[in-house]
This record gives structure tokens, C-alpha cells and sequence, in this order.
């Protein structure tokens, strides 16, 4: 019988034979990977956010974030195609990454050029060149770690990602605390960084390996074309994406300094942490949209709805919890001296009602080729984000910062949200009418537990029993279609 256990388990979590099946164990394998490897990071964060203090962790933020800017030349949508175009095939799969990856070299050289010597030129806050050092090496690192991922995920192999990422997570946790002992600033941080991402980057090329010394014999130049008019779209979109992360962090430091900075990074950090949950959840549902869309409309349609279901059973509790608890939540992590983040992580607790659900949004426009569209997206969003950014920073700081995301994702995300539907007109407001009822009684019971003065740690649990005690008393549907995808 244990035997029997086991084998039905391996079979389950590392072979391919079922929709469903492959769908739960993508699924998995990315919950593993960044739910685990967030964990590890959120170790070295919060301890940094300790030692260096606001000001340190602004700058080392504010770096990061300069980075992340001119990176975006790196990737021009590359990845989202190899995805696409390698799940149909292997054939398809070698010829397209090896392409794919001599293009992506070009490109990662240049952007870290750029990052190295055009990040001082846009910020007030001093960045010392050892700092914009190791921030390219982790720059270069991560973009050959994140194409080596796209790999993964065409051949529906996440298990491997789940290894690349956790290995590159306990790096950084382990070479983060090694370094702020014995040197409490931005840099000795950022070379931890550059050492876990060093790591990650090692055991991505492990797993890769095949494809990787076929690099030069898989590449087909007449597929460069093909594949740039299929990136283009989506890599535009990205920049456009990119620039609306980033602006709050750049803008916030133009006109308010490092200190305000590293708040608004304490702020962020949980949200961050919380936003990898769709991604990884509509990344396993992406390659069976790939091979619905057009094809089959109503499986997609039915996928879709139940996706969508999926997140917002996380993202409407996640939104009421932290809204309630922010303030025991900023000092139980960062301590008493980061209490003006309060306000900012309360406001971006909003995001999550909107992002959750776009990345399975814009997962299924790219599924119907449609990825012009996230141009106008894009466009819409940075707009929004620097014309915001730019009206209520000077004048309420970080809070205002907070404010000009939500509304910049709220006007963003409606026009994504209102194009999928016209090309297959899903629905989804009659499956979350039962979490919103469930995630009120939630609230209802965090602000009695509060009332009662309980620890932070014993309110969590009670909110979430409360919240899952409510579905299954409401009969949740989505819990028998899990159960049905496991049996």
C-alpha cells in the first residue's frame, strides 16, 4: 500500500499525463518554488531591513529598482514565446531556444552597459560603483536564470524551476546574513544577492544543459524575424510595465530621499511576496490555454473561469486580513521604527483585488495572440502611474505613491479585463459571491480577536479557519472541482 502511495505520488508530481494532472502539478511545483523561495528571500529582507534601517534599505532598494528599469531591453517578450511556441513541440522547442538565447545574450549585455553607467545619471540618491557592480552581476544572472525558466515551463517541467529557485533563495539567505555581519550596508547586501543569484544561475545551466550545448546548432536564423514580430508586442508591453512598477520607487526617492524610499520598500515587500501566488498559478494553467485557445473556446472559457475562481479565493481573504492587521504585522517583521509604512501597506493591500486576476488575463490574450493589446495596456499603465505619481507624491509622500498604484492598476487592469471578454466572454462574479461573504465573516472575526487583544500569530490562523470554516459551510464549488482534479 505505501509502495503504491509513492508510486501514484511520483507519477503525480513528475510525469505528464492528464489536463488536469499537469495542470495541479504545475501549479504545485510554482507554489513550491516561489512560495518557498519568497519565504527564504523574506528572511534576508527583514533582517536588512533591521540593520541597514530605512535609509540603507532606500538605497539598496532604489537600486534595485534602477536596475530593474534598464533591464527591461533585456527580455523583449522572449520568454512568453519560447513558452508558447515549446510547449507544441520539442522539435519546436530546441530551435526556438537556441535562438532565442543568442538573441537574449546581445541584449543582456547591452541593458547591463546601460545599467552600469546610466543608473547614476537618474537618481539624487549616491550610488557607489561597487553597489551598481553587483547589482549587474545579479542583473545578468537572473535574465539567463529567468530564460533558462522559460525553457522549463514549455517543456511542463516546473519541478526543475522549483530546484533553480530554492537553491538560488537559500544562497541569498545564506551569503545575506554572512555579509551584513560583517559589513551592515547596501553593498555587502547586493553581493549577496549577486552570489545567490550566481548560485541559481549554475543550476539552471545544470538542468538545461542539453539545449544548452546545442545552443549554436539549434539556432535558426530565419526564425529571429518570426520570433521578434511575435515578441515585440508583448516586450513593449513589458517595458511599458516595468517603467509603471518602478516609477513609484524612483519617483518617491527624486522627491523624497532614501528614508522615504526604504518605508515605502518595507511597505511593498509583502505585496511583492503576496503577487507571486497568481503567477505561478495561471503559469501552470498557461500551456494548456496555449494549446485551447481558438481551438477549443468553451474548455478555455470553463479553464479560465476556474482559474480566475482559484485566485480570487486567495486575493478577497488576503485583502481584508491585511488591511486589518497591517499595523501588528509592520512591527512584528521590521520593529517599532517602520511604523509610517502602516499606511502605504494598507493601501497597497487594494492591489491584490486587481493583479491576482490579471495574470491569468493576460496569460489568455497572449494564448489567443492577441499580445498587441497589452501595448495599449502597457501604455495606459505607465501614463497613469507617472501622471499620478507625479500629482500626489510632492504633497502626501508615500501614501500618495500608494494611492497612484491603485488607481493606475484599477484603470489599467479594467481595459485588460474588458478585452478578454470580448474575445471569449467569460464570467466569474457568480462563483466569488460566497468568498466575498466569507472573507467579511473573516473580517468580522480578526477585528473580535482584536478586540480581545490577541497575538498577531493566533489572530492569522483564527481568521483563516474562519474564512475556510464559511466555505465549506456555504458549500464552495470550487473545493469539489479541486477534489475532483485530485481523484
Amino acid at each position: 500500500m505505501v509502495r503504491f502511495s509513492a508510486e501514484r505520488i511520483k507519477r503525480f508530481l513528475f510525469e505528464n499525463n492528464s489536463v488536469r494532472q499537469i495542470v495541479l502539478k504545475n501549479t504545485f511545483w510554482l507554489s513550491a518554488s516561489e512560495i518557498g523561495g519568497r519565504i527564504l528571500r523574506a528572511g534576508i529582507v527583514i533582517y536588512a531591513a533591521r540593520v541597514l534601517g530605512a535609509e540603507g534599505l532606500g538605497i539598496f532598494s532604489y537600486a534595485v529598482s534602477l536596475s530593474a528599469l534598464f533591464s527591461i531591453f533585456a527580455d523583449l517578450g522572449l520568454g512568453s514565446v519560447l513558452i508558447r511556441e515549446g510547449a507544441k513541440s520539442a522539435e519546436a522547442r530546441k530551435k526556438y531556444f537556441g535562438t532565442a538565447f543568442v538573441i537574449r545574450f546581445w541584449l543582456t549585455v547591452v541593458s547591463a552597459a546601460l545599467i552600469f553607467w546610466g543608473a547614476p545619471l537618474m537618481t539624487k540618491i549616491p550610488l557607489s560603483s561597487p553597489l551598481l557592480f553587483f547589482t549587474v552581476l545579479v542583473f545578468i544572472f537572473d535574465s539567463f536564470r529567468g530564460f533558462n525558466t522559460s525553457l522549463f515551463r514549455s517543456a511542463e517541467k516546473m519541478e526543475w524551476e522549483t530546484a533553480v529557485n530554492m537553491a538560488t533563495q537559500a544562497a541569498v539567505l545564506a551569503a545575506g546574513f554572512l555579509a551584513l555581519r560583517s559589513s551592515e550596508t547596501p553593498e555587502a547586501l547586493a553581493a549577496a544577492y549577486a552570489i545567490g543569484s550566481g548560485v541559481g544561475f549554475a543550476f539552471a545551466i545544470y538542468f538545461a544543459r542539453s539545449h544548452m550545448r546545442e545552443i549554436w546548432k539549434s539556432f535558426d536564423r530565419s526564425l529571429v524575424r518570426k520570433i521578434v514580430a511575435a515578441a515585440w508586442p508583448f516586450s513593449v508591453a513589458g517595458i511599458l510595465g516595468a517603467v509603471m512598477i518602478n516609477t513609484d520607487t524612483i519617483m518617491l526617492g527624486w522627491f523624497r530621499g532614501a528614508v522615504e524610499v526604504g518605508y515605502y520598500s518595507a511597505a511593498q515587500k509583502p505585496i511583492l511576496l503576496l503577487y507571486i501566488i497568481p503567477s505561478f498559478l495561471a503559469g501552470g494553467f498557461f500551456p494548456a490555454f496555449a494549446r485551447f485557445a481558438n481551438t477549443d473556446n468553451d474548455r478555455f472559457r470553463s479553464l479560465l473561469e476556474k482559474g480566475l475562481a482559484a485566485v480570487f479565493l486567495c486575493a478577497l481573504p488576503l485583502t481584508v486580513g491585511l488591511i486589518l492587521v497591517a499595523e501588528a504585522g509592520v512591527a512584528l517583521l521590521y520593529g517599532a521604527e517602520y511604523a509610517p509604512a502602516v499606511m502605504p501597506l494598507k493601501i497597497l493591500s487594494l492591489t491584490l483585488l486587481m493583479t491576482y486576476p490579471m495574470a491569468f488575463i493576460a496569460n489568455s490574450i497572449f494564448a489567443y495572440n492577441k499580445q498587441k493589446t497589452l501595448i495599449i495596456y502597457g501604455v495606459i499603465g505607465a501614463a497613469s502611474n507617472a501622471i499620478f505619481d507625479i500629482l500626489l507624491i510632492p504633497n502626501w509622500g508615500m501614501e500618495g505613491s500608494a494611492w497612484a498604484t491603485v488607481i493606475t492598476q484599477l484603470i489599467s487592469n479594467a481595459f485588460l479585463w474588458f478585452t478578454l471578454k470580448k474575445i471569449n466572454n467569460f464570467h466569474i462574479l457568480p462563483q466569488i459571491q460566497k468568498m466575498i461573504l466569507a472573507s467579511l465573516v473573516m473580517g468580522l472575526i480578526i477585528l473580535g480577536a482584536q478586540a480581545l487583544a490577541l497575538p498577531l500569530l493566533l489572530i492569522i490562523p483564527i481568521g483563516l479557519a474562519g474564512y475556510l470554516g464559511t466555505l465549506f459551510v456555504l458549500k464552495e464549488r470550487l473545493f469539489q472541482d479541486l477534489k475532483t482534479i485530485l481523484g
